[in-house]
């Protein structure tokens, strides 16, 4: 299990009510799970819509069981946003 933070952006943000916290996770899925028990409602949905940053690289289609999560990581949490 490794320990590292989660950055909220935009309506993730609003919806979390706090731009980062911590994880306590081995995998993206793991981490995902605990934010979803501790933000049930709009996180929950917006969640649904997001795309993932890990440590810089983008997840993408992987199954997020399979991103493994580094000690002192980062997972970023962006909603999907218009423009350029």
């Amino acid at each position: 299990m490794a320990n590292g933070t989660i950055r909220y952006w935009a309506a993730a943000k609003s919806a979390a009510g706090i731009a980062h916290e911590p994880y306590a996770a081995g995998t993206l899925a793991e981490a995902l799970d605990a934010v979803r028990e501790r933000h049930p409602g709009e996180l929950v949905r917006v969640l649904q819509r997001c795309s993932f940053l890990v440590d810089g690289d983008p997840v993408g289609t992987r199954a997020h069981e399979t991103v493994a999560l580094a000690e002192g990581g980062t997972v970023e949490v962006l909603p999907p946003f218009a423009g350029g």
